[in-house]
């Protein structure tokens, strides 16, 4: 039995489910083909970030300023604005070359934390094929003074200066760090946004206890932090006009199954692919493929959001845990002292 696969993101329509989410996987041509062989319905590219094009752009002034001025023969040396590829033209670059190679749809994805000039590169991206965009506010609130409305029309904002100038679908990368998440995704659905990837991780800082100093270091995810996305997926399906992604802690056939059944349309892969390569995305679409045929499912549309909080026996198990029925309940192993 063939089980139909196909589902609708960001109005786009995919194949299956299974979207590489932004890493360095899409750097090279080779391992986003690969992505594609193995199953990937979409791929988003690495991301563009402010930071980047901002100070890209500071150094391309202070170049010009120089050539304006001390002697003419020293000032000759000095390269010309425009004739050295930048940091954007790369970018640009690889996305076409993406384009060119894959036949599945090329999301681009733009990283950054203010509505500043930046939001203007999202034409190029559009000009160089982009089939969508999604848009990453990456934005730790750690001024004190600032009021969480602030926090979320920022997000707001760039969002709106964005739609502002692109014709083509808009996904947004949420944290979860918002004090309420479905009024959030609902005013985003409002200002123009087509979908919602839940949830962004941030990266934390560590400490080296030997040096005495603040690090970074990178730690892959794991499929309990799935359950978080799990969590808002259900509550929001059905609810807001716009479709809906799971990102963080994807890693098996049974966290995109959990997920879909909650009512995602796409479920993100990036630590499973970036530890197992993309042959694990074979894998993960053969497991699932092989559950809904035991099942007699024909199609993923048949079981996407039936345990949603909607069609939940217990939709308050979304809402809130019952912290004293869970813990009460808890047997310690026989090993364990008790």
């Amino acid at each position: 039995m063939t089980i139909d696969l196909r589902t609708r993101y960001l109005g786009l329509e995919l194949k299956n489910p299974f979207v590489p989410s932004s890493s360095p996987l899409s750097k090279q041509l080779d391992t986003a083909k690969q992505l594609e062989d193995s199953g990937a319905a979409a791929l988003v590219m690495y991301s563009l970030f402010e930071e980047e094009l901002e100070r890209e752009e500071a150094l391309a002034q202070q170049l010009q300023h120089h050539q304006d001025i001390g002697h003419g023969e020293a000032s000759s040396y000095l390269p010309l604005h425009g004739e050295y590829p930048s940091y954007r033209d790369d970018y640009l670059e690889q996305l076409q070359r993406l384009k060119q190679a894959l036949d599945i749809p090329v999301i681009a994805s733009l990283n950054g934390t203010s509505a500043g000039g930046w939001v203007r590169h999202a034409e190029s991206l559009q000009q160089a094929g982009a089939d969508a965009l999604e848009l990453n506010v990456y934005y730790v609130a750690a001024d004190i003074d600032e009021h969480s409305d602030a926090v979320e029309r920022r997000v707001l904002d760039i969002l709106v200066a964005l739609r502002g100038r692109l014709s083509i679908p808009i996904g947004v990368k949420l944290s979860p760090s918002f004090s309420a998440v479905g009024n959030l995704v609902r005013r985003l659905a409002e200002a123009g946004a087509d979908g919602v990837a839940l949830f962004n991780r941030f990266y934390q800082p560590d400490i080296d206890i030997e040096q005495l100093q603040v690090v970074q270091r990178l730690q892959l995810s794991s499929s309990a932090e799935a359950l978080l996305a799990m969590r808002w997926i259900a509550i929001l399906h059905g609810r807001v006009d716009l479709s809906l992604a799971a990102t963080g802690g994807v890693h098996t056939a049974e966290d995109v199954i959990k997920l879909l059944l909650c009512g995602a349309d796409a479920t993100y892969l990036c630590s499973a692919l970036l530890a197992g390569g993309p042959q694990r995305l074979e894998e993960i679409h053969s497991d699932v493929c092989a559950w809904l045929e035991q099942r007699e499912y024909q199609s993923v549309q048949q079981l996407k959001g039936s345990l949603s909080q909607q069609h939940c026996a217990d939709p308050v198990a979304f809402e809130r845990g019952n912290y004293i029925e869970l813990l009460g309940n808890y047997q310690a192993p026989a090993s364990v002292w008790r």
